[in-house]
């Protein structure tokens, strides 16, 4: 029987050759007795630019240099070395690090990290170098975003390799950590997925039976959703076909959130596709709080700063996004998901979900 090839090995092999042409770009300079010297695409809002192809933002054409014949750029070089090669170990040795993890690893071998912020500045300027994002050199954030549905997915790493599990298996869901995100996908029985800001939600949809009664793959994303969570949902939008619905509080924040998942957040543009440009915001819309008579709060000062970022902020000019800003200075008040438990705890599965879907299908 011909071995099961994993796309996840294609990827290893892939940024394990992007390590060593970086590495060898260094060692060529030293061998002709030259100053190291970099390229990083500058990482500013100035240098992010609307790519109409990829349907996101993405980092333009400015670079910034950095050479070890400038005496404060070595610092920094030295670091980026390092994280290049705490990345190729891992990935040789199979192993996985967070964020936190890396920093701590970092002090342990002497290298000079003021704070975390510090060392996960190197990891972004490594994946903008690769053009690989972080999660593909074993890097990863604490995980808390989780799944569940009528899919069935096969791990393709080592120790659990083959393995199959079912994600409708646990009424908790399963957390989105780097196993779930390269695994493949077997089976689905599932037509669409629902994306879900809050935990007590997405637990809401899980009781009454979503996953069920509208054939979802359920979604939590614990707020703003983490990096392997958007490159599932995105994977499940890509290679299953499968719309994509997003379900936020109808506040400025929610709006944000569920803009991230559909346009690109401008503190990752340097990766590429992990949003889903055609994903829909599907609630809950501020125009939603004189609809449903929901309970709402009045907009706080904070809030008001953030609805006038948004304003300005070019991924927001199109409806529903302008239309529903507009509609906070209106209605000047926010709500919550959990608002519609008001009508009792079916209500938002029973009521709303199927409103608001066969609004949305008509347009």
């Amino acid at each position: 029987m011909a071995q099961q090839v994993y796309k996840a090995d294609q990827i290893k092999r892939q940024v394990l050759a992007s390590l060593r042409k970086f590495g060898e770009r260094v060692v060529s300079d030293l061998e002709r007795g030259r100053f190291p010297r970099i390229e990083i695409p500058a990482r500013t809002t100035s240098n992010i630019v609307y790519d109409e192809k990829l349907r996101q933002y993405v980092l333009g054409d400015k670079r910034i240099e950095r050479t070890a014949k400038n005496i404060r750029h070595l610092r920094p070089f030295a670091q980026l070395l390092w994280i290049a090669t705490f990345a190729k170990q891992l990935i040789q040795r199979g192993k996985t690090s967070t964020l936190r993890d890396t920093y701590y690893v970092a002090i342990g071998e002497g290298i000079d990290f003021e704070d975390q912020s510090e060392s996960d500045e190197m990891i972004m300027q490594l994946e903008s170098i690769l053009d690989f994002p972080r999660e593909d050199f074993h890097i990863f954030p604490e995980e808390r975003a989780s799944i569940f549905g009528d899919l069935v997915i096969e791990y393709s790493i080592p120790g659990f390799r083959g393995r199959r599990i079912d994600l409708s298996a646990h009424p908790d869901g399963f957390a989105i950590g780097p196993a779930l995100t390269t695994a493949e996908f077997v089976r689905c029985g599932a037509e669409q997925v629902f994306v879900i800001e809050k935990g007590a939600v997405f637990s809401r949809f899980v009781e009454e039976g979503a996953d069920k009664k509208y054939k979802a793959i359920l979604i939590h994303t614990a707020g703003q959703s983490p990096r392997n969570c958007r490159k599932i949902i995105r994977r499940l939008h890509d290679e299953l076909g499968l719309p994509v619905y997003v379900f936020t509080d109808a506040d400025p924040w929610g709006v944000h959130i569920a803009s991230v998942l559909v346009h690109g957040s401008a503190l990752s543009a340097h990766i590429r596709e992990i949003n889903v440009p055609d994903a829909i915001w599907a609630g809950v819309w501020p125009s939603d709080i004189r609809r449903y008579k929901l309970p709402s709060m009045k907009l706080s000062d904070r809030d008001i700063k953030r609805i006038q970022e948004l304003e300005a902020d070019p991924r927001y000019q199109k409806d529903p996004w302008r239309r529903e800003i507009r509609e906070f200075w209106r209605v000047k008040r926010k709500a919550e998901l959990e608002a519609f438990s008001r009508y009792g705890l079916e209500f938002i599965v029973e009521e709303f979900l199927p409103e608001r879907l066969a609004e949305l299908q008509k347009r």
